[in-house]
């Protein structure tokens, strides 16, 4: 008895929290009773911070090369300082080039899929609230697209408008907003027919009203979870395509882009191609790791057998 009356009043003390506080304390809870969840969250956490403060931490400037130090194996040392993770074929720290693409998988990721998930959640909206015949052009329209293969659009693209950091960018974000179209398509003819939206009807609220007050908020977990997987996909397909060199080009310096650099040293220097290789999988896995935790947090069926 003793054990249960405390309970509760952990249980009230916490639901008396501000709404804010009450949030961090169970997104905290349950980060720390998955493990999956925390690696992700640890994995995105420390790939954010050195995407942020990168400049102020690298060992070494990752542009600017040291022709003396060429091809040095990792734990490599002069007076300049350790290359822990060795140099390249132009003597630049693997360690400083790999922080500094950091920042540039961030950037991708985060403002791609913030570009492809407003397009595609809005476009889902309405196509599907509307539905009828606007819903079959809508769709027909997303699943043209989606039939176009991606490399060629990026080609096509590129040759137009030139290859760089914002074209990429603007790609992979307006190439991307399909798959949030038809999920958040699907969720709304679920929602629209739910009894909370015929007596919105009825108390006399409009359509545009109904539609981003009542059915979106009860849609977008989807499109949260949905955005937290694709920014691993968004990071992998920056990486390819910089690796193709149909991306971003030097002297920004990417992931894919130390792939490209280091294909042809492989076998005298694998350092060049192993640790970008691991710093892509890591933060691929982490990012997928979150999403799935996310939306295993946002889902109130897995909340209520919680």
């Amino acid at each position: 008895m003793k054990s249960e009356s405390a309970n509760s009043s952990q249980l009230d003390k916490v639901a008396t929290l501000p709404p804010p506080r009450r949030l961090s304390i169970r997104i905290i809870s349950t980060l720390s009773k998955s493990p999956v969840g925390f690696i992700g969250s640890l994995v995105v956490s420390i790939v954010i911070i050195l995407a942020i403060i990168g400049p102020v931490i690298s060992p070494h400037d990752p542009i600017d090369g040291n022709l003396r130090a060429r091809f040095m194996p990792p734990g490599f040392a002069d007076d300049s300082g350790v290359y822990v993770l060795g140099t390249d074929q132009l003597g630049r720290d693997i360690l400083s080039r790999i922080i500094a693409g950091s920042r540039v998988s961030v950037l991708v990721g985060v403002v791609s899929v913030l570009i492809a998930g407003t397009i595609g959640v809005i476009y889902g909206l309405i196509s599907g609230f509307v539905g009828g015949t606007t819903d079959t052009i809508l769709m027909r329209v997303a699943d043209g697209i989606l039939s176009i293969p991606f490399i060629i659009l990026v080609v096509a693209i590129s040759g137009v408008v030139g290859a760089g950091l914002t074209t990429l960018i603007l790609i992979l974000g307006f190439t991307g907003w399909v798959t949030y179209a038809r999920v958040i398509r699907g969720e709304v003819l679920k929602v629209r027919e739910m009894d909370y939206i015929v007596a919105a009807y009825a108390l006399g609220q409009n359509r545009v009203k109904v539609m981003f007050f009542h059915i979106l908020p009860n849609v977008i977990s989807s499109a949260i979870v949905l955005a937290a997987v694709q920014v691993g996909v968004t990071i992998l397909a920056e990486s390819s395509l910089s690796f193709l060199g149909l991306g971003v080009k030097p002297p920004t310096v990417t992931w894919g882009l130390m792939l490209a650099d280091g294909r042809q040293y492989i076998n005298s220097a694998w350092w060049m191609t192993t640790f970008p290789g691991i710093a892509i999988t890591i933060t691929v896995l982490g990012v997928v790791f979150l999403g799935d935790w996310l939306r295993d947090f946002l889902d109130p069926n897995v909340r209520g057998r919680g």
